[in-house]
């Protein structure tokens, strides 16, 4: 059984950027994406802050974010990352498996990756992940580095917008198509 403690907060400026971005996309009409909320269940709460300060997930959850680009099934996670090299480890089996049931469904699932000491945003669609992923199931490296990635989905810095995916969900659109 998991728990959860502080430790759960780590990627929460992205989180908050993400949210703040798909206010944006919702004020405009261009999509409507919803933080999929983890459930837990409280075991210790400091009443006097009225915070939870240790708990345990009820069920595995799949993506942060879910919902329609223009009538479009979007998924997505989002993570942080200090150093080159991302480790796999961050990323469960169960939430593969889901992107790719999902995708199979017609949907764009992908993953947003902060690289916090380079200020990169960068957008991992679903089937390079696979890749990634399928390569250490084989016996490969259980990470990828940033070098491996293909540069031109490094999200844009724009003005108005914090974390302006929808530009490399287009793209990803088109690169499929071809």
């Amino acid at each position: 059984m998991a728990t959860w403690n502080s430790r759960g907060l780590r990627g929460s400026t992205l989180e908050e950027m993400i949210n703040r971005t798909n206010e944006k996309y919702a004020e405009n009409g261009l999509a409507l994406i919803q933080k999929v909320p983890t459930p837990i269940t409280p075991i210790k709460i400091d009443k006097e802050n009225r915070q939870i300060t240790l708990a345990y997930f009820d069920q595995k959850s799949t993506v942060d974010y879910i919902g329609a680009v223009q009538g479009l099934p979007v998924c997505f996670d989002a993570k942080e990352c200090a150093v080159d090299t991302f480790s796999l480890q961050n990323i469960h089996e169960h939430q593969v498996e889901f992107m790719g049931r999902f995708e199979r469904q017609k949907g764009i699932a992908f993953f947003l990756i902060y690289y916090t000491h380079r200020d990169v945003l960068y957008y991992l669609p679903y089937e390079m992940l696979r890749f990634f992923w399928d390569r250490a199931k084989e016996g490969g490296r259980k990470s990828f580095r940033y070098e491996e990635l293909n540069p031109e989905y490094v999200l844009p810095k724009k003005h108005g917008i914090l974390v302006p995916y929808l530009d490399m969900l287009q793209k990803d659109l088109y690169d499929r198509e071809f």
